[in-house]
């Protein structure tokens, strides 16, 4: 019996980026190369293996049972294919794209300033692409390396191709008009907000993570969440919004100070808002390596995953978080 044919590893990379997206147009997309190409790739694939892998109809595209069957034996092959390419290019790394959420959140950026120092000779490009949501479809496909944000809050069919290690509880506080009622306070209950609109980036679909998790806080506690306005890019517009709305915002203690409000911390309980480094599967980099050390060494030193007394976070983030694979970083055992 003659030995079956290799299949190119680019006709498998079309395959899981449409079963990934079930749709052409934008795996398509993903994959820089016109559709009726990703047509004849996936056709071809098909062929080659004897078996439908796709249903489609004018309205979606499902996976059928020999798709499903394929997608996992595919998924490590072009893993495979990565880690070797990438062994072979250590000695002369890409720049590796890390992306901060935004150029105000503190924890990427002093991550990223220290595995600058412990890798002086990779080049790590900082990015600034707003939440995790938005972030990780551009991990999967490769136009990001790292981001950093709340893992557990992700869809699992993005969370399957990702891995992650906690980084930090960053706790949260809440951006108070100056002449707010509370703004006085040096610390706000969280149930003194009941009633109130809260922003929490409603309405933003590249940050749904956090929108889900202040949803999660303000049921517990009768808080209403304000409803969606206009995409801000940027500082200015961001402070321009919020000026005219006047509703106060969902953030973290370090978020940065915006002319006429004030940044109390909430207590009562301290909600926390759970970080983590996240990357693509089977992403090898001198860069990752660098990055994920400097995670342990900052969460060590400064108790960055201490959870304070009474602290909170939603069930669903209590696994992720205490993932003891990943916590103490490269060559601690994990």
């Amino acid at each position: 019996m003659p030995a079956p044919s290799p299949i190119d590893p680019r006709l498998l990379r079309a395959f899981v980026t449409v079963a990934e997206e079930l749709h052409f147009t934008r795996a398509a997309a993903r994959l820089y190369v016109a559709q009726q190409a990703l047509s004849r790739d996936v056709r071809r694939l098909e062929r080659e293996l004897g078996a439908e892998l796709f249903v489609r109809t004018t309205r979606q595209v499902t996976l059928t049972p020999d798709g499903e069957r394929l997608l996992p034996y595919a998924r490590r092959v072009l893993a495979a294919q990565d880690d070797l390419l990438a062994a072979f290019a250590a000695g002369q790394a890409r720049p590796l794209l890390v992306d901060l959420n935004s150029p105000g959140m503190v924890t990427g950026r002093r991550v990223l300033h220290r595995a600058r120092e412990l890798a002086p000779d990779c080049e790590l490009m900082a990015r600034y692409e707003s939440g995790l949501t938005g972030a990780a479809a551009d991990l999967l496909a490769g136009r990001l390396d790292v981001s950093f944000g709340r893992f557990a809050g992700l869809d699992p069919a993005l969370r399957s191709g990702l891995e992650q290690q906690p980084a930090r509880y960053e706790p949260m506080a809440v951006v108070l008009p100056e002449d707010h009622p509370l703004a006085g306070s040096a610390e706000v209950p969280v149930s003194a907000l009941a009633g109130e609109a809260v922003y929490a980036g409603a309405g933003n679909p590249r940050t749904r993570e956090w929108t889900e998790l202040a949803v999660r806080l303000f049921d517990r506690h009768a808080i209403r969440l304000a409803p969606p306005l206009p995409l801000a890019v940027g500082d200015e517009e961001f402070r321009r919004v919020m000026a005219k709305t006047r509703h106060p915002v969902l953030a973290v203690v370090d978020f940065p100070a915006l002319p006429g409000t004030v940044r109390r911390p909430l207590v009562d309980p301290v909600p926390l808002s759970p970080v983590s480094l996240v990357w693509r599967k089977g992403l090898v980099h001198p860069g990752l390596t660098a990055l994920r050390t400097a995670v342990a060494e900052i969460a060590r030193a400064e108790g960055w995953l201490r959870r304070p007394a009474g602290g909170w976070i939603p069930a669903t983030d209590e696994e992720v978080m205490n993932d003891v694979r990943y916590i103490h970083g490269p060559g601690a055992g994990w």
